[in-house]
This record gives C-alpha cells, structure tokens and sequence, in this order.
C-alpha cells in the first residue's frame, strides 16, 4: 500500500520471486515504477524474524562456532549458532540470508 495515497498494489508471484521467504504482513518494501508497472522490488537489508522450529544445541559445544539449521515463522530455513531456541527473534539478512544476531 502506498502510505501517501493509501492504493494498493498486488504484485505475483513472479514478480517476488524467492524473497517471499523473508516477506511478513505489514513489512514496508520498496517498488519500483515504470510507466505505472512494477520493474523492481526492494526487501529491508535485514528483517525480524522468529524461530519456530530448530533441534536443540549441546552445551559445551561452541568451541568451534558451530551451527544448525532453523526454521523461520515464514518458513525460511537458516544456519544459526547452537545457543538459538524456539521462540527467538532473530536478525536475518535478506541479501545473503545468513543469521546476524539475536533481535
């Protein structure tokens, strides 16, 4: 929705592409126009997301940095640290989508 007019504009799946893995309701992005068509859309460098699913770290086990597998409230799958639960918000980025740190 544009904040300035209040229209709404409904883009497809093809013009998303693979980042509607980092796209939540209510997240602002930016489109481009070009003779009042959509050419381009641009997502936060990073995005708040929360930690649904992901098996539990061991203690003790950090020595080397390492890491396991996540799955995001839309469904993303990230490599985070093994101190990362159920239920943490994490700071991904949405270029690389790679883990940053804890929200």
């Amino acid at each position: 929705m544009d904040l300035n007019t209040y229209e709404e504009v409904r883009l497809n799946e093809s013009e998303v592409g693979d980042t509607t893995k980092w796209l939540k309701e209510g997240m602002d992005c930016n489109l481009l126009f070009w003779n009042g068509k959509v050419i381009g859309f641009d997502l936060p460098i990073t995005v708040q997301l929360k930690v649904v699913d992901v098996d539990p770290g061991l203690r003790g086990d950090t020595a080397q940095g390492g890491s396991k597998p996540a799955t995001l409230e839309t469904g993303a799958v990230v490599n985070v640290p093994l101190f990362i639960d159920v239920g943490e918000t994490i700071l991904v980025d949405t270029r690389t989508g790679q883990y940053m740190n804890r929200a």
